[in-house]
Parts: structure tokens; C-alpha cells; sequence
């Protein structure tokens, strides 16, 4: 029967194999990732599903976050989504759930005051 200690030793020297070559391994650069997408103007309308022009409208009145170079409009999708995300309306139960927790917070915070 083997030493579990010689085992271990020996799983451990193959993780630290394995890491320093990782470590020593040239990062290849490879596609960005789909959530840190830049958009054009056209790409942005395209993915919300709004003329251009209501896009232009919405960036003019601060409704929809981008970026700006040189005289160019670039949108985040992330920030797209999140924009989105930000009309999402509550369940019933949501705010059911808020009111209960608001009317004992508050009954936590009157008791207190005698």
C-alpha cells in the first residue's frame, strides 16, 4: 500500500506543473466577449428594435447611455441591457414582498422610539 502522503505529494507537483505552465503560457488574443460588445448606431436600434432616429432622440434627452468619439456614437451592450432591465415591471407578489418588509422595518423602528 502506498504512502497517502507520497500521493498527494505527487497530485500536488502535477497542479504546480500545470500552473507554472499556464502561468508561462502566451495569452493569444481571442474575440471579445459578447457582453462587452460596442455597437454603432445602427447596430444599437437594431438590437432595442427602435428606429435610429428614436435612438438618436433618446441619447439627445440622457434616456440612453453611450459613448462618443469623434463624432461618433457608440453603444455598450451591456449598457443596452441594462437599460432594458431597468423598465422591468414588478410582480404583485414583488411588491407585496417590498410592503411587508417596509411595514416591519418601520414597526422595528417605532418600537424603538418610547
Amino acid at each position: 500500500m502506498q504512502n497517502p502522503f507520497e500521493e498527494i505529494d505527487a497530485r500536488l507537483f502535477k497542479i504546480e506543473a500545470l500552473l507554472l505552465e499556464m502561468k508561462h503560457k502566451p495569452v493569444l488574443p481571442g474575440p471579445q466577449p459578447d457582453h462587452d460588445k460596442l455597437f454603432s448606431i445602427e447596430e444599437a436600434a437594431n438590437f432595442l428594435k427602435l428606429s435610429v432616429s428614436t435612438v438618436y432622440s433618446k441619447v439627445s434627452k440622457g434616456e440612453l447611455p453611450s459613448m462618443k468619439r469623434d463624432k461618433r456614437l457608440y453603444f455598450s451592450k451591456l449598457d443596452l441591457l441594462n437599460y432594458i432591465r431597468q423598465g422591468k415591471r414588478k410582480t404583485l407578489s414583488d411588491t407585496a414582498r417590498e410592503a411587508k418588509i417596509y411595514c416591519s422595518t418601520k414597526n422595528e423602528v417605532g418600537h424603538g422610539k418610547s
